[in-house]
């Protein structure tokens, strides 16, 4: 089976790379709907099909992070959230649907004192040392 590398966009940290194998026939349709002037190519494609699905279970959806207290868009956690909620004693639990951030000046020490649990539903951008200081808390 081909693979076809999918890069949403190139603006930096709103996209992330995707490779996804599709059949023969599929990506032989796709190719025919791209020279037939559908779609510009294969990622303009496979991103339309994507944002469609993604409509069509958009309550769903809203339903979910409504219910499970999550971030939805772009998180980025500073050394000042983290610190503010150590001086209050309290753990941060932090749910994201999209991209969170860690910023560059927090500690590995002081995300694991102040970040309880991280759960990421698309992608994490922090330093490996702060990866590895929080493996036991990302789900």
């Amino acid at each position: 089976m081909p693979k076809l590398a999918v890069v949403p966009s190139a603006k930096g940290p709103e996209s992330e790379k995707l490779t996804i194998n599709l059949g023969f026939v599929d990506l032989g349709q796709i190719e025919l709907l791209v020279q037939e002037g559908f779609y510009a190519n294969r990622s303009d494609f496979i991103r339309t099909a994507i944002r469609n699905q993604i409509d069509r279970h958009a309550d769903v959806v809203r339903q979910i992070v409504t219910r499970k207290s999550v971030d939805l868009g772009i998180r980025h956690i500073t050394k000042a959230d983290l610190t503010a909620a150590e001086a209050a004693g309290e753990m941060l639990d932090i749910r994201v649907l999209g991209l969170a951030t860690i910023a560059a000046d927090v500690t590995p020490d002081l995300a694991r004192r102040s970040i309880g649990s991280l759960s990421v539903l698309g992608a994490l951008q922090a330093g490996n040392d702060i990866k590895a200081a929080l493996a036991d808390r990302m789900k």
